[in-house]
């Protein structure tokens, strides 16, 4: 009876191994583009799909099959994300105030040559334009981990901010003292990259 049941727990294995090797030649390519959307590096995005590959085979026994699997690894990889944005908060992030400088003068005015450029009336309709989504995506890497988290969670995810906080575990000054530096360097690098081409 010892050996049947062993048996039936190796098919079942074998089994599960079996299924998660078709989800992933199924469902790898649309799981790493939503990755790659939420996160900053090709190579986080490819961390967090085989994280969730990994994650569906130890918890194979709770898909009860209700759901389609593609849904319950999109669950899977969102949590994996989210853990992914409180990790970059988490991590001590290295700020020179003096870094504004570049921008304000002493009396917290913009500096002349630093004032945002005026975006004409095309900018309205420039994130269908994959050239400048190219631009954005190199923009949006060179802001440190957390930076990029916040702008990703507030305006491409379009997360409330009050939300956003208590899921990183963050103050709503800090937040936003983040999202503003991030919006200041971020726009810089449009202007440099993009609109002054």
């Amino acid at each position: 009876m010892f050996y049947l049941y062993k048996m039936q727990n190796v098919m079942d294995i074998t089994d599960q191994k079996e299924t998660i090797k078709c989800w992933v030649e199924l469902y790898s390519d649309n799981l790493y583009s939503w990755a790659l959307y939420k996160v900053t590096s090709k190579e986080a995005a490819e961390d967090l799909v085989q994280e969730t590959f990994l994650a569906a085979l130890q918890s194979f026994a709770n898909f009860e099959g209700k759901s389609n699997p593609k849904t319950w690894l999109f669950a899977i990889l969102n949590n994996k994300i989210a853990d992914h944005h409180r990790k970059n908060f988490r991590k001590p992030t290295t700020y020179d105030n003096s870094i504004l400088q570049v921008f304000f003068d002493s009396d917290d005015q913009w500096k002349p040559e630093e004032r945002p450029i005026s975006w004409d009336d095309e900018a309205e309709n420039l994130l269908d334009d994959s050239e400048f989504q190219r631009i954005f995506e190199y923009c949006l890497g060179k802001l440190p981990d957390n930076w990029h988290s916040a702008v990703q969670l507030k305006y491409l995810d379009e997360k409330n901010g009050e939300l956003i906080c208590q899921e990183l575990g963050i103050t709503p000054t800090n937040f936003w003292q983040i999202l503003h530096r991030a919006k200041l360097h971020l726009r810089k690098c449009l202007e440099i990259n993009w609109f002054k081409k």
